[in-house]
């Protein structure tokens, strides 16, 4: 069995570490990619909950043992994933009512299941109080929302107040504070908001600051959580001290052969000053960081198999069975400015050289179904196996699977 984390010259194309093959066959916890395909049928996304564990616990490793680990089940709320992840983190944020019920099913205990979103309509907040959720208020009508189901079912419901801090992530995929903005409420108007709770008999128990996702700068993450850390100091009153500070996430994976993997140090030692401080002003404050992409996005791979392959005018082409309908992102069409593949190889010929420079296209009949563009491969034949890696978060629940009808992957975790 042999292990590629990088280009090499017998396997030119590149594919992430932690990854294996055997006799030139890509491994999945174990198991070769053909017999999975096999097995389940293809497309698919396969899972490695090896991989999974090995994340968290290396997190555990490296940052401060009182920084609590909850996990951003819209990363991937595939069921038997959430029943794995369950005793391995410290708690679950669920951005919908169904959301919430999977991560209840998935045996996390209610009070550390935490509902954001901007979106709350009265049905949904009354399900999350009555099943005893941490509720997110992101706004001043849900604040009022909370306080009449308060009222009328005589409850103390656990809340927290969710902030959009006056400052933006310095870089990331995805920025998601510092103006405008539909999430959160704006810290200059926060402590309004404080005293109206107050008012409706209401105790903000935990306070939530999410700048943005997708970052691998640990300086601007680091420089993001002190930032985010000092807003909510502003606010909390210290006779009072809340429960909880959710600082977010924002720690991002390598997606493309430029991408470096985000170095921890910074950002642990950037936690540690944040839990002095904590410390110092809130004692008893426990500091989290909500993380999903970054403990399970580098644990998935789909699999797609080659049903036809073409050359047009001289551009050859691999026609798979899976594409933009159930991987938005490999596709580039969920957020990307500027289009990348993902890391991908032929699970089949992980062993043979580079021979050409394929596109690889799915079944869809839009020119936006293209899953590789014109990447370095062996010369693959239908009946290959396409593997796409960095998979195992925002893939299928995040893709358009009812465009044109065609059937739905299997998912399987090993």
């Amino acid at each position: 069995m042999s292990t590629h984390g990088a280009e090499t010259s017998s396997t030119p194309h590149y594919w992430p570490p932690g990854w294996h093959s055997r006799d030139g066959r890509l491994q999945v916890a174990g198991r070769d990619a053909g017999d999975l395909a096999e097995a389940y049928g293809t497309p698919l996304y396969a899972y490695d909950a090896g991989l999974i564990r090995e994340r968290i616990e290396a997190l555990r490793t490296r940052l401060p043992g009182p920084v609590r680990l909850s996990y951003a089940v819209k990363a991937n709320p595939m069921p038997e994933l959430l029943s794995a992840l369950s005793p391995w983190v410290d708690g679950m944020d669920v951005a919908s009512g169904a959301e919430m019920h999977a991560a209840l099913a998935a045996g996390q205990p209610a009070g550390r299941i935490s509902l954001a979103g901007p979106a709350k309509p009265r049905a949904l907040l009354e399900a999350a109080i009555e099943a005893g959720a941490v509720v997110g208020i992101e706004s001043a009508r849900q604040l009022e929302l909370v306080g009449e189901i308060a009222a009328a079912t005589k409850t103390a419901p656990e809340l927290c107040l969710r902030l959009n801090p006056d400052f933006r992530l310095r870089s990331g995929g995805m920025r998601m504070s510092g103006g405008p903005s539909p999430f959160g409420v704006d810290a200059e108007a926060a402590g309004a908001l404080l005293e109206r709770a107050r008012a409706l008999g209401l105790r903000i128990g935990g306070y939530h600051v999410f700048a943005g996702s997708q970052c691998l700068d640990p300086e601007a993450l680091a420089e993001s959580h002190r930032r985010g850390l000092a807003e909510v100091l502003a606010l909390a009153p210290a006779e009072a001290p809340p429960a909880f500070v959710n600082l977010g996430g924002g720690l991002g994976i390598p997606y493309s052969r430029g991408d470096e993997p985000l170095e921890l140090g910074p950002v642990a030692e950037g936690l540690e000053a944040c839990l002095a401080e904590l410390d110092r002003r809130l004692p008893g404050t426990a500091l989290v960081l909500e993380l999903g992409r970054y403990l399970v996005g580098e644990a998935g791979v789909y699999l797609t198999r080659v049903v036809d392959r073409k050359v047009s005018r001289g551009r050859a082409f691999l026609v798979t069975d899976g594409g933009m309908h159930h991987h938005l992102a490999a596709s580039g069409n969920l957020g990307q400015a500027i289009r990348k593949d993902f890391p991908l190889a032929v699970a089949t010929r992980l062993a043979e050289p580079a021979a050409e420079t394929p596109s690889v296209v799915g079944p869809l009949c839009t020119p936006l179904d293209l899953l590789a563009d014109r990447t370095p491969l062996p010369r693959a034949e239908p009946g290959d196996l396409i593997a796409i890696f960095q998979s195992g978060a925002y893939g299928l629940t995040a893709s358009p699977t009812g465009f044109l009808s065609h059937p739905p992957p299997a998912e399987v975790l090993l």
